[in-house]
């Protein structure tokens, strides 16, 4: 422990949320300026839409990984089943609806995760998904979550520039 109250471990799990926070803030930005239709166009012969996607990140990413098997919360896994597809937009779901559910569940995944231990052993785990854990710590989970959050970025990039022709960031 230093000599603020900071463990080294406290420090990697900070960093490991900074780098979160950077991958979220990539989504969201990816998508600035799209008007309602175009957030909603499938992009791909799958039928993906740039909304969809942000909710399949709201709900498969951040909900389950950080709510469901971090903390094992009883009411997120139960309500599991309950989601059939979460890359398809339900009749009536608002484009505001889903940016705002994706920037909440980022918000109360943060929370769980500065309430963890990292070092307890993951709460829940879904054998029927994907066999035997192989996940195992706070940190696992947040590096699984940086790197999906950061694949689902670069689909929006090429998404966005299939569309409008923008792109997000660009290093020449």
């Amino acid at each position: 422990m230093t000599a603020t109250g900071t463990t080294a471990q406290d420090t990697e799990i900070q960093a490991l949320l900074s780098s979160l926070a950077g991958q979220r803030r990539h989504v969201l930005g990816a998508l600035d300026g799209l008007d309602p239709a175009a957030l909603r166009r499938p992009v791909l012969p799958s039928g993906w839409s740039c909304l969809g996607l942000v909710q399949h990140l709201a709900l498969d990413v951040e909900r389950f990984w950080f709510r469901a098997v971090l903390t094992g919360d009883p009411a997120v896994i139960e309500d599991l089943d309950r989601i059939d597809d979460a890359w398809q937009l339900a009749p009536g779901t608002s484009d505001a609806e889903v940016l705002d559910r994706y920037r909440a569940e980022s918000a109360l995944a943060d929370a769980a995760v500065t309430a963890s231990d990292p070092d307890a052993p993951l709460a829940w785990w879904p054998h029927e998904l994907f066999g035997e854990p192989h996940l195992h710590t706070l940190r696992d989970v947040l590096l699984h979550v940086i790197t999906e959050t950061a694949c689902h970025a670069g689909h929006l990039d090429a998404a966005r520039e299939l569309i409008d022709g923008r792109r997000w960031l660009v290093l020449t």
